[in-house]
């Protein structure tokens, strides 16, 4: 939720330098089910632009509708919306409406801690009832302490008998793609679109620019045995896509000295018992917990062939991965489909 907390906030800050009145929406109950769960936010600005959702798109228009009243007296306040004879979802929602108001020092935080890749927590205080209105607001605090409250209303000594909705927010989840073809672009764009932080390693021997990656972070060319990692741990994802036994060998060597959540390499299946022949051969040392990290080749088995489609298995693969999710059709689900 982090990349879409980041875009409300850059859209935020160029509404307050444009004279635009920000409203922040935050699902922060639920009774039932629904599309998506507490802890996702909206942007409502005074001009009647919607940055972010917090369900399927039908329930937008009219918490705007209803947030008119916090643009013009700034006091926050908590509203439902039912999902069960409007969406089928099942559920009622519980949604803070509150001023949202950027302070330089918070903007500076907030950009420092996503550079540094910490994690961070936010509080919402409420009253769960439907049009309730109160000292309610939300604070976000950063790892160094600093604690930035969203409306200035808030008054954080007089929330003791709120109730509260905390949540950790993980950095953004981070992608690093080694390798510099058709393919590698491919796979940065799509898991750009899901707000992930995408790092390419190319080929010193074939350099390339950041331009040749949209939306990617950071483009470097650079061998396995000279780069400095950093960051390569549980919130972080490595594809290696070179097309070159040698090359993908050499990275997996590297990587020993990592802990990053999930490698994936490209090849056919054949060379897999090769390419860990090699590995064990180089490093016999070698961990089970990392072979278990290796998935070779990478992506799941939907029929992929274009190197979209191929960039879309090795991302689902990954997801599944990472929120630890055995994957099968959603038709075979009786229940929830989220616990």
């Amino acid at each position: 939720m982090t990349h879409e907390l980041k875009e409300i906030i850059q859209q935020a800050t160029v509404n307050q330098q444009q004279g635009i009145q920000n409203v922040l929406a935050t699902v922060v109950d639920l009774d039932g089910s629904s599309y998506r769960k507490p802890g996702v936010r909206m942007l409502l600005s005074s001009d009647e632009r919607i940055i972010g959702t917090i369900s399927g798109g039908c329930v937008e228009k009219e918490i705007q509708r209803r947030a008119q009243s916090v643009f013009e007296n700034n006091k926050p306040k908590i509203v439902t919306y039912d999902g069960r004879y409007r969406l089928g979802c099942e559920g009622i929602l519980y949604i803070l409406l509150e001023s949202f108001y950027l302070t330089p020092e918070f903007i500076h935080a907030f950009s420092e801690n996503n550079i540094q890749r910490e994690p961070y927590d936010i509080t919402s205080f409420f009253q769960k009832e439907d049009e309730a209105h109160g000292n309610f607001g939300s604070i976000i605090q950063f790892n160094n302490q600093q604690v930035f409250s969203f409306n200035k209303e808030l008054d954080t000594e007089k929330t003791d008998q709120l109730a509260t909705f905390k949540q950790t927010l993980q950095p953004l989840f981070r992608l690093l793609i080694i390798g510099g073809e058709h393919d590698a672009v491919k796979l940065c764009t799509q898991a750009t679109q899901l707000g992930w932080e995408v790092d390419v390693i190319t080929s010193i021997k074939d350099p390339k620019e950041l331009t040749d990656f949209p939306g990617a972070k950071s483009v470097i060319a650079q061998t396995p045995e000279v780069i400095q990692l950093s960051h390569v741990n549980n919130n972080t994802a490595v594809v290696i896509m070179n097309h070159n036994f040698t090359y993908d060998l050499r990275w997996l060597i590297k990587l020993q000295e990592q802990n990053p959540a999930y490698i994936g390499i490209l090849g056919a299946a054949k060379r897999r018992e090769k390419l860990f022949n090699e590995l064990f051969e180089f490093s016999p040392n070698v961990s089970d917990e990392f072979l278990d990290k290796i998935h070779t080749p990478a992506g799941l088995n939907i029929g992929a062939e274009t190197p979209e489609e191929i960039a879309l298995s090795i991302l689902a693969e990954i997801l599944s991965v990472i929120r630890n999710k055995e994957v099968f059709s959603l038709k075979k689900i009786t229940g929830r489909i989220h616990n």
